[in-house]
Order: structure tokens, then sequence, then C-alpha cells
């Protein structure tokens, strides 16, 4: 079990709604008081858990420093799932598959980002590598407002050969890359396929790119030559999500 803190009110209201059996232990600013922290204390009673003041001080070094609005809980940290998990996953899927890869994503604030896009856009599950990779962390849980405990995450040692797998599956796989000029708008997105995206500023790596059956991209019609990760990425599922609505 890996307990880890988690601050703020909007990231303790997540985990209220989304694992409130998680959480373990909560403290809270002596000195504040307002409606917002007078609810979610109401809530952690209302669970068995009754915070224990403390003072600021206290609540700065358990926040790092950071703005914690008076609260902080102790959590039980989502954990990541196999390549077996993965497989299990696919072979029992009865609806059209929808994944996405990150490729050496290192930043725990695109992942935490990626995830609340993906539990947005129905996403079956976000594929990460396990070396060279961020994994679940309290930041991207805190990014991910809830979408942590919601999207299963499967963390893989050979992605070159977990893509080879999906596509033995059915799966297409569609990596993302500026300089193709294959229009996200002009692409099939209503196949079964998993996303492939490139860590931040370094792109696809040469052996992931070699797995891919198609490279897309997002038109730039700027001055800007590429887009934030998460935000590219959620262009490309929403798009999948226009698609298949219609």
């Amino acid at each position: 079990m890996r307990l880890s803190k988690i601050f703020g009110l909007h990231s303790v209201q997540a985990a209220l709604a989304y694992s409130p059996k998680k959480i373990h232990s909560a403290w809270i600013d002596a000195q504040r008081q307002d409606k917002r922290l007078a609810q979610v204390i109401d809530e952690l009673l209302a669970l068995g858990i009754e915070p224990e003041k403390a003072d600021r001080k206290k609540l700065d070094r358990f926040a790092d420093g950071n703005n914690h609005q008076g609260i902080v809980i102790e959590v039980e940290m989502p954990g990541e799932l196999s390549e077996s998990d993965l497989k299990t996953a696919v072979e029992n899927l009865s609806e059209t598959a929808l994944f996405l890869v990150l490729d050496n994503v290192q930043d725990p604030h695109n992942l935490g980002a990626c995830l609340r896009t993906a539990d947005a856009a129905g996403v079956h599950g976000v594929i990460i590598t396990k070396d060279n990779a961020t994994g679940i962390t309290p930041t991207v849980c805190k990014v991910a407002s809830g979408a942590a405990e919601t999207v299963p995450v499967y963390q893989v040692t050979n992605l070159a050969r977990t893509l080879r797998w999906l596509k033995e599956q059915g799966l297409w796989i569609m990596g993302a890359a500026g300089e193709t000029t294959q229009s996200v708008y002009k692409t099939d997105f209503t196949v079964p396929l998993a996303f492939v995206m490139g860590a931040e500023g370094k792109g696809l790596r040469r052996l992931t790119r070699e797995q891919c059956d198609l490279l897309v991209s997002v038109p730039m019609l700027g001055q800007v030559k590429s887009l934030n990760l998460s935000v590219a990425t959620g262009i490309l599922l929403y798009e999948t999500v226009r698609q298949r609505a219609g």
C-alpha cells in the first residue's frame, strides 16, 4: 500500500467523490473557517475520519510549501496495472477500442492532464512506459482531479512489443508527429485504435514510430510549430469522440 498526501479543496473533494474509502487521515487549519472547508469536514466526518487540527506551518510542510487551502489528507495511491492486465482488458472489450499510449512522458502534470481528458473522452486505458517516464504520483493525482482513480493505467516494459501485440488484436496504431501532412481531420478514427504520443520535446522514439500504422498531425496555422502534449492529446481524443458519435 502506497500512502501519499494530497492537499487543496479541489483535490480533496475529488478524492471524496471518486475514492472515499482510500482516505486514511486528514489535517485542517485550526484557524480557517469557511463554507467550503466546513462542507469537506462534514463529508470526512461522515466517513468516520475526524480531521486533526494543525497549525499552518505543519500544513505547509505536508504540502511542500504549496497552497493547501487549509486542508491536507493522506490517501492510498492508485497503482499502475500490468501488461497482463492490459491483455485481459483488450481481450474482454465489447466496444470499439480506444487507448492512449504515452511514450516516455516524464512530466507528471502532462500525465495528470492526459488522464483527465482520457476519462472525459471514454478512453479504455492509458499505457505508459516503465522506464524513463513518470508513473502515478501525488502531482498526477492532483492534476487528474479524480481521473487517476477512474482510468486504468497500464505500465509496460517494452512498448514496441506491446504495440505489436495490440496490432495483432486488430487495433490501429496512430502516432502523433508534427512533420507529417496527414491531418487528424482527414483520418478515420472510427476503427479500433491506440493513439501514441511522444515525450515532451522529443517526440516518438524510433522503435515506437516504426510500430505505428499511420502518423497524424494537428494543423498548425500560426507561427508556433507544436502544441503542449496534453492539448494535442485532447484534440485527437475529441476528434475521435466526434467521429464515433456521428
